[in-house]
């Protein structure tokens, strides 16, 4: 079970990178552009292979997403380094209220 998760994950991430998804926005652009022009026409043979009656006016419209995923992602990034750069200090101030509280648990 274990080696063909693996063999379908490591699938996975091989088509992600040969379609350019793993590569700048314009490649993942470029590759969402190629997926909107061919997921009806596949969808609409394997409609005709299963015997389902589906025709291209039937068919949802394809979603527009609003999504920008280097804003996201810097958005990340920033919350992380802010986190990381108030670490020590925080550390320290609960280091502090630790000993003042180990003191006066021993007073």
């Amino acid at each position: 079970r274990f080696l063909i998760k693996g063999g379908l994950a490591g699938a996975a991430v091989y088509v992600a990178y040969d379609q350019g998804l793993l590569g700048s926005g314009t490649q993942g652009a470029e590759a969402l552009k190629k997926a909107r022009e061919t997921l009806p026409p596949a969808i609409q043979e394997w409609a005709n292979y299963l015997g389902w009656e589906v025709r291209a006016a039937q068919l949802p419209p394809t979603p527009k997403f609003d999504f920008s995923l280097s804003d996201s992602w810097n958005k990340g990034v920033h919350t992380v380094m802010s986190a990381l750069s108030v670490a020590p200090t925080r550390a320290c101030e609960y280091t502090m209220e630790g000993w003042k509280y180990v003191k006066d648990l021993v007073k």
